[in-house]
This record gives C-alpha cells, sequence and structure tokens, in this order.
C-alpha cells in the first residue's frame, strides 16, 4: 500500500474497524495537509513569475519611475527608481544582494525550477495518499459487508432453531 522507502507498511486484511477508522483519519489529514503545501507552493510560485515579470519590465526608461515600495505585505511608501541596472534581491530571511536585472531573472527562475520540483513532489504524494485512502476505503467496506453477513447469517440460523 505505501512506499517502503518513506512511510509504514500496513496489512489492512489484519487490521480492526476501529484501527481502519483511525487509519482512514490519518490518511486524510495527510491528505489535507498535501494539499495545502500544494496550494502554498503554487502561490510562491506566481509571486516568482510575478517578480521575473516585473523585472523584465525594467529598462533604461525606467529611471525616475515612480513606484509604491512594500514595507510589508499591506504597507507601502513613495520611491523613484534610481538605477534600473541595481535589484535588491532577497536571498533568504533578511539575506538581500545587489543583482542585475539579468541576475535577478535567473536567480528567480532558479527558486521557481525548485518550487516546481517541489510541486511535483507533493502532487506524487498526493496521488499515492489518494491511492492508500481508496485502499482503506475498499477494506473497510469488504470488512462492513462482511460484518453484516455474518448478522444475516445468524438471524437465518435463529429463525430455523425456533
Amino acid at each position: 500500500m505505501a512506499d517502503s522507502t518513506s512511510a509504514p507498511t500496513y496489512n489492512l486484511d489484519n487490521m480492526s474497524l476501529d484501527e481502519l477508522n483511525q487509519l482512514k483519519q490519518q490518511q486524510e489529514n495527510q491528505h489535507q495537509a498535501l494539499t495545502n503545501r500544494y496550494a502554498q507552493l503554487r502561490a510562491v510560485a506566481a509571486r516568482l513569475n510575478a517578480s521575473d515579470q516585473a523585472v523584465m519590465e525594467l529598462g533604461p526608461s525606467s529611471e525616475g519611475k515612480k513606484i509604491m515600495v512594500p514595507l510589508s505585505s499591506s504597507l507601502y511608501v513613495p520611491g523613484k527608481i534610481h538605477d534600473p541596472n541595481k535589484l535588491l534581491v532577497e536571498l533568504g530571511t533578511g539575506f538581500y544582494a545587489e543583482k542585475s536585472p539579468k541576475e535577478c531573472s535567473a536567480f528567480l527562475q532558479r527558486k521557481l525550477k525548485l518550487v516546481d520540483a517541489n510541486s511535483e513532489n507533493i502532487t506524487k504524494a498526493v496521488q499515492n495518499c489518494r491511492q492508500n485512502m481508496e485502499a482503506v476505503a475498499i477494506t473497510l467496506q469488504g470488512k462492513m459487508l462482511e460484518i453484516r453477513a455474518r448478522q444475516e447469517g445468524r438471524k437465518i440460523r435463529s429463525m430455523h432453531e425456533e
């Protein structure tokens, strides 16, 4: 059911209904977390693409152009582009580097490739999780049918004994 290198393998046929329900809940929680992570990665990819597009629109004619400079996600101050060939790129939390538009675009493209690769990995994990959830659901249905059949068998036997 699960990839032996990354997740434990379960023998679903030997599990009780409670254990199967618990496993089903775990799989659903994992699926939700993976789906949320995928959405976050796609949002990052959209921001990287928008940043790259903004860099591409810069040119020598951009010098002196008025812009809004973000101080936070919802606070901006007016500013002017002093030198469109010198851009400040955030490398990580609190770390910045000055780069040319070409270098900046290459940096953004590398980050985008990394985000896309992570998105692909998440997509594979979501597919695996869905398969696991289906396997658990099928096993649960089978066990429920088995229990119902036993109950019906007992009913029939008790009716014949009377």
